[in-house]
């Protein structure tokens, strides 16, 4: 039987996108269907403009304390109320890479609408009805809305509408202390909003090392972000133009906290409905596709990747997921690829920046008992940290006792881009200690990474057998 397409990608998001330009370099025939704007959440609502509000929170930042670099500025007033105008033209300018156009000139057909599965082959387009060997699901996550008392009955935020404002509010509550929530109430109040975090749980960051954690709590306090924590929103309500917003602590103590907004921002929940998944065979519940290892659906022909399976949902994870399931779905290999979590990496982009992979402290002792090391280097050491009045934060490596990498953490300036010499080590088997070996660039961040393994090195060599022998026969 023949098809207008080899493979149909639905969602076009940076896993949607990825895919289709995969199987169009394996010479295939190609579409890309979105119901909305090519790019998908990371483009619109997440990554991009995250970032560049991110970026404009550090502009400013570093312009308040001026002072501590030598300098002296007239006019000490931030005026922060174009900032999302600038988010949303950084968005434009990401987007010109990623219009329909875009696709189509290089030979992947593009189709706006809402596709519904008609069967495992063929799925129907608004009136128009196309088929494939093979399909790809790709359509992501939504922001999961809590079923709090009275909060349909106020305007909140979620990361889908909050960089759609014309000028920031006053003052902002954050539901939830999870990575959007904490890299927005980090930005947000450097851009002069008063921001209280409120998190169910004993930390915010409920996936990072504790102690790290407890890093970025202190300075996000210092800078006068209010942090709740054991707490809970049980009830909103309007006021006037604000709103209030009734919370209960663990110990069963309640109050009300008065903002101008409120940013939801509690979880994601995969985006299943609609797509008519079960006329193709396709097993799926509330949190996701069901997949197997290799991304196959109990459809054999019908492949999913990113948030809409429920796993890692990270931009990065979507793509690493596509170079997966591209070729299972298209080519004719005997021994498909499988997905691999033990090299799983992520990072927030708060200041400081986290970054993180592998085993936490906890994790690792819970596993390993007391057979691991940890390797700890501190920011303040790092001479180019304190030429860039960086100080803050620190690396936090755990191996196994022969230095086998387990997890690994950063907390400072350029965490998400120091972990990658680490990440790499991991990933190839290669021992910590052997990290020290490499010339490293002075003065740079590299530190963070090298100091450790220097210690690492220098402890393997204490336990050495003949070294040993050596200092007991020298009397030393």
């Amino acid at each position: 039987m023949s098809y207008n397409y080899d493979l149909i990608v639905i969602g076009a998001g940076s896993g949607g996108i990825s895919a289709a330009n995969l199987a169009l370099g394996l010479g295939k025939k190609v579409a890309l269907v979105e119901k909305k704007q090519i790019g998908g959440d990371c483009t619109w609502y997440g990554c991009v403009p995250s970032k560049a509000l991110i970026k404009a929170a550090d502009v400013a930042h570093k312009i308040k304390n001026a002072g501590h670099f030598g300098l002296k500025l007239d006019d000490s007033s931030l005026d922060s109320q174009n900032v999302m105008a600038h988010v949303r033209a950084v968005r434009e300018s990401v987007y010109e890479g990623e219009t329909p156009e875009v696709f189509k000139g290089m030979g992947i057909d593009v189709i706006i609408g809402s596709p519904r599965f008609v069967n495992n082959h063929e799925i129907q387009i608004d009136e128009k009805t196309v088929s494939a060997g093979s399909f790809l699901i790709s359509t992501g996550s939504s922001p999961y809305k809590p079923p709090v008392e009275g909060l349909d009955s106020v305007p909140y935020l979620t990361n889908e509408t909050i960089f759609e404002l014309e000028s920031l509010p006053k003052s902002l509550a954050v539901l939830g202390g999870g990575p959007i929530g904490t890299e927005m109430a980090s930005a947000l109040n450097r851009l002069g909003v008063k921001v209280t975090i409120i998190e169910k749980g004993n930390h915010i960051l409920s996936r990072e090392d504790p102690e790290l954690v407890e890093i970025l709590t202190r300075r996000l306090i210092e800078e006068d972000v209010t942090i709740l924590t054991n707490t809970e929103a049980i009830k909103f309500a309007g006021n006037g133009d604000g709103i209030s917003i009734t919370v209960i602590t663990s110990r069963g103590e309640t109050s009300i906290i008065d903002v101008d907004s409120t940013l939801v921002s509690v979880g994601r929940r995969p985006n299943v409905s609609g797509l008519g998944l079960e006329n193709a065979g396709i097993e799926y519940s509330p949190r996701g596709i069901k997949v197997s290892d290799k991304l196959q659906t109990a459809a054999a022909n019908i492949y999913a990747i990113g948030d809409v399976i429920g796993s890692y949902q990270f931009s990065h994870v979507a793509e690493y997921h596509a170079n997966i399931a591209v070729p299972n779905a298209v080519l004719p290999i005997p021994f498909k690829k499988r997905v691999d979590y033990s090299n799983i990496v992520w990072a927030t982009f708060t200041d400081p920046e986290f970054a993180h992979s592998g085993l936490t402290e906890a994790q690792a002792k819970k596993k390993y008992g007391d057979k691991i090391r940890i390797y700890r280097h501190e920011y303040e050491k790092v001479d180019r940290a304190k030429t860039d009045l960086a100080r803050i934060g620190m690396s936090k490596i755990i191996t196994d006792r022969k230095g086998k990498l387990l997890g690994m953490h950063i907390i400072g300036e350029r965490a998400a881009d120091l972990l990658h010499e680490v990440q790499l080590a991991k990933s190839m088997g290669i021992p910590f200690h052997k990290i020290q070996s490499m010339i490293h660039i002075y003065p740079t961040y590299g530190d963070m990474i090298k100091r450790p393994s220097v210690k690492a090195f220098v402890e393997k060599l204490q336990n050495n057998f003949f070294i040993k022998l050596a200092k007991k026969l020298s009397g030393k």
